[in-house]
Parts: C-alpha cells; structure tokens; sequence
C-alpha cells in the first residue's frame, strides 16, 4: 500500500528476484496474475512501467556516461523534457548527495555511487512505487544508513516500497510488512511482530 514498506525475504532461489522481474514486467508470469495499481502488468506492461521505479539487483547503469547523464537519460525515456528533466535531475543528486561525482563518467564509480545513481534512475518520474532489488547489497556501513533513510522518506511521502533483502536487521529497522517466499510460493506474511 502507499506509503508502507513492505520486505521479500527467502533463502536463494526462493523466487524474490524473480517476484520483482514480474511486477517490473521484464518476466511473464507462468500462471496466476500480478498488478501495480490495479494494472494488469501483462495485459498493460506500458502503463504498469509508468507507475513503478526500479532499481534492478545489479544498478546497471551505463559506464560511458556521467551519473548526471545516466538519470537524464532515463528521465527522456519517462518523457520529461528541457527544464522539467533538468530540475528533476537536480533534485536528485541534490536528495541522494551526487554532486561530487554527477559529471565525472560511470566507469569506476564505487557499488554505493551506482546504486544512488541507479536509484536517482528509478526516482526520476516521480513514481509511486518502488521495487528494489536488494538495494543495499555491497554498500558500506555509511552508504546503507544513507540509503535507508531515504527509504524511510520515501514512505513518508507516501510512496509503496518493496524490496527483497538478505539482511534481517534491515527488514527489520525498516518494515511494515513481511512476506516470506519458499520455491517460489508465499509461506509466511504479515508485520514483524505477527511473524515473531
């Protein structure tokens, strides 16, 4: 729901990843249906798109251009333009602290660099929700307290976070909702005391 968090949690293999790719319409579900605002993510993958920002597991993002081009690019693909795109980017370098490296290029940027700039990627059209695919996977002790704050402001603002995670303490400093994937199916859901 808007303005909650909400965890995949499950071993390797579980089928979280694979839950995201769905909902982000990359995979088609083998059976069953899957929705983002009430979008049928099959029937309107487009639409589905517009309504979600993704930040895949790895950040992907292109090493030949500058972070500030990275997330400009993917504002033009959302359809921003001139000085909508640019004040958009602006925002978030500002928000996610990449000013100090927005215009040098992508290759050799640290896993904490191209995850905010992956993250400003999947931020740029405003969406409302979120899909994350371990987003703090490889980052250090700063970078991870960076980011989940920003998760946290992201549910202040009453966007719809999930993501799948390894790391309990995370989900568990983090979470409104749980939901525990085994071989593909949903084992277990509900708050962290519930599941406790």
């Amino acid at each position: 729901h808007s303005g909650e968090i909400v965890a995949l949690i499950g071993a390797n293999g579980a089928g979280k990843s694979t839950t995201l790719r769905v909902l982000y319409t990359v995979l088609r579900p083998d059976a069953g249906s899957a929705a983002v605002d009430d979008i049928d993510v099959v029937a309107s993958p487009l639409a589905a798109r517009r309504a979600i920002g993704v930040l895949p597991h790895a950040a992907g993002i292109y090493p030949q251009l500058t972070a500030r081009e990275n997330i400009a690019w993917f504002g033009a693909l959302h359809g921003l333009t001139g000085a909508t795109l640019q004040r958009r980017v602006d925002e978030l370098i500002s928000a996610l602290d990449i000013g100090e490296f927005a215009t040098r290029r992508a290759t050799g940027f640290s896993q904490g660099q191209r995850v905010k700039v992956a993250l400003a990627r999947a931020l740029i059209h405003s969406p409302r929700n979120l899909l994350l695919d371990e987003p703090s996977n490889g980052l250090d002790v700063m970078a991870t307290r960076s980011l989940r704050e920003l998760i946290r402001g992201l549910r202040a603002a009453g966007h719809c976070v999930l993501f799948s995670s390894h790391v309990m303490q995370e989900v568990a400093a983090l979470c409104d909702d749980i939901v525990i994937i085994d071989h593909g199916r949903v084992v277990a859901a509900g708050t962290p005391v519930e599941l406790q």
